[in-house]
């Protein structure tokens, strides 16, 4: 009898140990409530003094550990969701507060203990406060004045690294610390954006859990897979010539690339570009004083000295039917960002008679450098979902494109993408 029931609670410690081992308990949902704090850093010469900068964060979002779409298993299951700001920069009364909302991707950056993150978000913000253009002079500038943002609806960026430190059942506590961003991509000037250095901590709720009798999506779920494509691109954007020719203008831009996409997650392709900058041709056209006086050989034919191309690489990572994409680009042509540079890195200085003069900017090598290199960053909306790799697919996205790292325009584009078999 005793040798039957070691017997049989033998058995049953089998059964339960594979019970738990073919089950699996895992979170869908969850919200996090964050406060950063740190410093925002000045934007100009005579910037209003900052006290801590303070910011509250509302994120809400999912695990999709439920998923079973290969952009999720390649990726680690990342995390997406939506994240709602209010910031206070550390001086109301002349920066004002700002109210954002941010998509972010979250990533983790080890394999098992997952307590390192990156999180990644793009999006919007809105001001209180903005730029009043009060005029001022190169060496007699107003006692303060805010150049960071000229318009209410700014982009919105941040990159933060988190550790956790602490788990409970339904929650985890995290420090973090990153970079937080928000300008207007070049619609309105001044743009010297808002710049910040922030330290977090955030405590996360989880909730909606789910229990599997069988693991997760494993590599035998998914082969190895690539594919050939071409992608054509076509867009509108809006930018400003200078701040004293601070008038919106439109950008026309179209691009053909092609490329790789590897496991229906990465996208990887080259391409060339064409651009027609609306400001650059009315300024020719309009006989500015500076074309008129040392570029009058673009009045000859407006059109082709207001136009730009290139080659670029990029970038795009594919989570379903939304897609974030990086770019960097060399311009072959792009005769009149000469003009655009000395109009809007020129100041006014004031003469001893007290008469204001217009100092041209000067032809450093950092225009050289901005002149040939572009960049782009932003993201796409497709129609159909790329974890199955459709042949024909169409997108509406909306970028950020830039001259090394400094804002060029604000682009909203429409595009078709063709798979090959």
């Amino acid at each position: 009898m005793r040798k039957f029931l070691c017997l049989g609670l033998f058995f049953h410690c089998i059964i339960l140990f594979a019970q738990q081992k073919d089950s699996l308990s895992y979170h869908l949902h969850f919200t996090t409530t964050e406060l950063l704090v740190g410093k925002t850093f000045d934007s100009n010469t005579n910037f209003p003094e900052t006290n801590l900068h303070k910011t509250l964060f509302l994120n809400f979002g999912k695990t999709n550990r439920d998923t079973n779409q290969e952009w999720a298993y390649r990726l680690g299951y990342p995390k997406t969701g939506l994240s709602f700001a209010l910031t206070d920069y550390g001086n109301g009364k002349e920066l004002g507060y700002s109210v954002s909302v941010l998509p972010f991707t979250e990533f983790n950056l080890q394999k098992k203990r997952r307590r390192i993150k990156m999180l990644v978000g793009m999006g919007t913000a809105y001001y209180t406060k903005r730029y009043d253009s009060l005029p001022y002079i190169y060496n007699n500038y107003p006692e303060v004045v805010n150049r960071a943002n000229r318009t209410r609806l700014n982009w919105s960026f941040r990159l933060f690294f988190y550790y956790k430190f602490l788990q409970t059942k339904n929650s985890n506590w995290r420090v973090g610390f990153g970079y937080f961003h928000q300008s207007n991509g070049h619609t309105k000037l001044p743009n010297q954006g808002m710049n910040s250095i922030l330290l977090s901590l955030s405590r996360e709720v989880n909730y909606t859990t789910e229990t599997k009798k069988t693991p997760l999506l494993s590599k035998n779920n998914f082969l190895k897979s690539t594919y050939w494509f071409i992608r054509l691109r076509t867009g509108v954007g809006q930018n400003a010539l200078a701040e004293y020719l601070n008038s919106r203008k439109p950008v026309y831009t179209i691009s053909f690339s092609g490329g790789k996409v590897y496991n229906n997650t990465l996208r990887i392709g080259a391409g060339v570009y064409y651009r027609l900058y609306g400001g650059y041709h009315d300024y020719i056209k309009n006989d500015g004083e500076l074309v008129v006086s040392e570029y009058s050989y673009m009045q000859e034919n407006p059109l082709k000295y207001a136009s730009s191309y290139g080659a670029f690489a990029d970038a795009e990572l594919l989570l379903g039917h939304v897609g974030f994409g990086i770019s960097l680009g060399y311009n072959f042509y792009k005769p009149f960002y000469e003009v655009q540079w000395r109009l809007a890195e020129g100041f006014y200085w004031q003469t001893d008679s007290g008469n204001a003069i217009w100092i041209e900017g000067e032809l450093n090598k950092m225009f050289k450098l901005k002149n040939q290199i572009s960049s782009r960053l932003g993201m796409a909306y497709y129609l159909f979902n790329n974890n199955k790799a459709p042949k024909h697919n169409v997108f509406i996205g909306a970028y950020l494109n830039a001259n090394l790292g400094q804002a060029d325009f604000s682009e909203l584009s429409i595009g078709y993408v063709y798979k090959f078999n």
